[in-house]
């Protein structure tokens, strides 16, 4: 990673979503603020209002021009019409995932804190693998990803590396120069006015 380069945001939605209010609450941010991909991290299994909810935020983001990704549902995010997928479950599905959604989606997985987990994800093909939590959040199991990880990663592997869960101002300006992306959910969406509390993190960005 050229270090030169600031991280890009990676927005990462609320697990339950307000039809009548998100859409129009995510398009602000993107609106106010440069975003590299969004990530559909929606709870439950119900497929309609997954798909509802997608469907919703996918119109705003390719609006704008932004790719989107859906948690682990490999088949709804061939259906849905989404970018690709991100997968929870380190290297394990990535092949799959990548066979049934081909060549040119996304394929992102999250390894908690474990370099190996991260390094064999990206031998199978991962785009992106995400580390943390990197401050605290009940992400994974809880075990936070070191700035060590993201240092040690950002001079040995080429497969570009996400830090999320629990970001502070002060995870963001350490973690600036050894990160490709901030993933950021929580931290602003549980605030009032979240393009606000957005640019209060990247303004840590040096």
């Amino acid at each position: 990673m050229d270090t030169s380069e600031q991280p890009q945001i990676y927005l990462i939605t609320p697990p339950t979503i307000a039809l009548s209010t998100f859409p129009d609450q995510l398009g602000r941010v993107l609106d106010g603020v440069e975003i590299a991909c969004i990530r559909l991290a929606l709870a439950g299994s119900d497929e309609d209002t997954i798909s509802r909810a997608a469907d919703a935020c996918r119109e705003v983001a390719h609006a704008r021009d932004v790719a989107i990704v859906i948690s682990n549902h490999v088949l709804l995010a061939q259906r849905l019409g989404l970018d690709g997928v991100h997968l929870d479950d380190g290297a394990r599905s990535i092949r799959a995932a990548r066979k049934e959604l081909g060549a040119d989606a996304i394929v992102g997985s999250f390894c908690g804190a474990s370099s190996h987990d991260g390094m064999t994800a990206g031998e199978h093909g991962a785009d992106y693998v995400a580390f943390g939590p990197v401050g605290t959040a009940t992400l994974g199991d809880g075990t936070q990803a070191e700035k060590d990880l993201f240092q040690w990663w950002s001079e040995m592997i080429e497969v570009p590396v996400v830090a999320e869960g629990g970001l502070t101002p002060e995870l963001v300006r350490d973690l600036t120069h050894s990160t490709d992306f901030f993933g950021i959910g929580d931290e602003i969406w549980s605030q009032d006015n979240s393009l606000d509390a957005l640019n209060t993190l990247l303004a840590a960005m040096r």
